[in-house]
This record gives C-alpha cells, sequence and structure tokens, in this order.
C-alpha cells in the first residue's frame, strides 16, 4: 500500500494539541495524559499503549493509522469505555473515563459514544428501522428518530428489509445509524471499509464524512489502509503502542476522491 501525498503537511508532533478551539470547551474533545494499556502481567505482559499524550480538538476528523498488532484498536476500545487504561488519564469533555465506576462507563457507552465497526454486528432477525430503534429505545429516542437516522444515510426505502436482504455496504449504513441515533459526541470507527470493496467503502466513508461535518462530532477511524487518511483532517500513526507520527492536514480530499 502506498504512502498517501499530503499537500502542506504540518507536524504537530506526538502529544501536541492542535490549534482552534480549547480541548473540551463543548465537551467532545479528547485528551490522554501518559496513557498505558497493559494486557497481563510479568513476562507474559503486552504492552498495547505506551504513555499516549493527546490533544484531540472537538469535531476534529482523525484517522489512527497503524498495521495489525499497533494498538489502533485498544486506543479506540479505551475511548470508548470498553477497556479501562492500566496507567494515566483519558478524558472525553470534562470527564475523566478512568476514574468512571461501572454503572457510570455504561451510561458513557450508551448516551455519548457511537461505534461503527468493520463486521456490522446488526441482529439478523431484526429489520433495518428495527436494528436502530432498538438502540434509539435505550437513549429515549423512539421509532421516528430511527427512520430519521436510516433516512440519513439513504436508506429510505430499505427500512423494512431484514439484514439478508441488505448488500454489505447497506448493513454498513445501517450500523452507522444506529451508531448515530443516540446523537453521540464522539464517533469511533474501526476498520469500517475493511469488509467492503473500494466503490461501496468509498460511499461509506463520504456518509461517515458527511454526517460528521453536518454535527461537528469528533471522529476518530481506525484503520490498515493509509490511502484513507488523505480524507482526513489529521492523521495519528501507531507503532507498537506508541504514536510515532502525528500531522495536520489543512486541505484533505473528498471522500469520492479516495482510491485504492
Amino acid at each position: 500500500m502506498t504512502e498517501p501525498i499530503v499537500a502542506d503537511r504540518q507536524r504537530t508532533g506526538p502529544g501536541t494539541a492542535t490549534p482552534g478551539r480549547e480541548p473540551g470547551q463543548d465537551g467532545a474533545a479528547i485528551r490522554f495524559r501518559a496513557m498505558t494499556k497493559t494486557f497481563g502481567s510479568g513476562e507474559v505482559a503486552v504492552h498495547a499503549l505506551r504513555g499516549i499524550n493527546l490533544d484531540i480538538e472537538a469535531g476534529q476528523f482523525v484517522v489512527v493509522l497503524g498495521p495489525s498488532g499497533s494498538g489502533k484498536t485498544t486506543l479506540m476500545n479505551v475511548v470508548g469505555g470498553i477497556e479501562s487504561p492500566t496507567s494515566g488519564t483519558v478524558e472525553v469533555g470534562d470527564r475523566d473515563l478512568a476514574g468512571l465506576d461501572d454503572r457510570q462507563l455504561t451510561a458513557y457507552r450508551r448516551d455519548d459514544v457511537g461505534f461503527v465497526f468493520q463486521f456490522f454486528n446488526l441482529v439478523p432477525t431484526l429489520t433495518a428501522i428495527e436494528n436502530v430503534a432498538l438502540v434509539a429505545e435505550l437513549v429515549g429516542e423512539g421509532e421516528d428518530d430511527a427512520r430519521a437516522a436510516l433516512e440519513s444515510v439513504g436508506l429510505s426505502e430499505r427500512l423494512d428489509h431484514f439484514t439478508s436482504a441488505l448488500s454489505g455496504g447497506e448493513q454498513q449504513r445501517v450500523a452507522i445509524a444506529r451508531a448515530l441515533v443516540k446523537s453521540p459526541q464522539v464517533l469511533l470507527c474501526d476498520e469500517p471499509t475493511g469488509s467492503l470493496d473500494a466503490d461501496v467503502g468509498r460511499s461509506v466513508l463520504g456518509v461517515i464524512h458527511r454526517l460528521a461535518r453536518a454535527r461537528g462530532r469528533t471522529v476518530l477511524l481506525a484503520t490498515h489502509n493509509s490511502v484513507i487518511a488523505t480524507m482526513a483532517d489529521r492523521v495519528l500513526r501507531l507503532r507498537s503502542g506508541e504514536v510515532v507520527d502525528d500531522v495536520l492536514q489543512p486541505n484533505p480530499v473528498a471522500p469520492e476522491e479516495v482510491t485504492w
């Protein structure tokens, strides 16, 4: 895979805050301070993340690049409240995730974070609208909100179709609608195009990008595909649990121009 050609690259250096709004002033920025994540202990310990120091600005579209084992999925899981840091802090808005108990973490995952995964994790016995409504009900929303979310991703004609009757790209759009029906502050996308071909993948990227821009959401998108990074405001490159490159892109390309 060739490396992206980025015009007017501005290196911030690992751990440098981005210019613009103060982190956290509108509750959507993410801050890491000396954050580590270790699995196991002793000689078999796996240091998945090592001393991460970052400020991610509210509303920023960030692509996290790295090969398998680099720590990108663990980083996403920590931000999503699925994993707790071993040391250091992770703050989303004014909350230190390490300081939340199980009940508070459950509420955080339910209310404030949207997840989009490589494998769609839809309920096969439910229709598209039922899959989205299931999450909508958890956050006090209704079927009208589920319908609006599906319409926003271009599936107004597929509401009553079961997942087996949907293409891979359509299933991923349902997954995006399910994540967005909560109106999350932060949207986490882990290899969202990994199981899709290039044309469908571009379409899915376009949906994520458009909806994120329209609502000013903070987006972290983890991928091993470096070409996708050309559409990001910022690119973080991980290797062996460390941030080895941190680049601002003042002129990201449009999603439909991404090719691989």
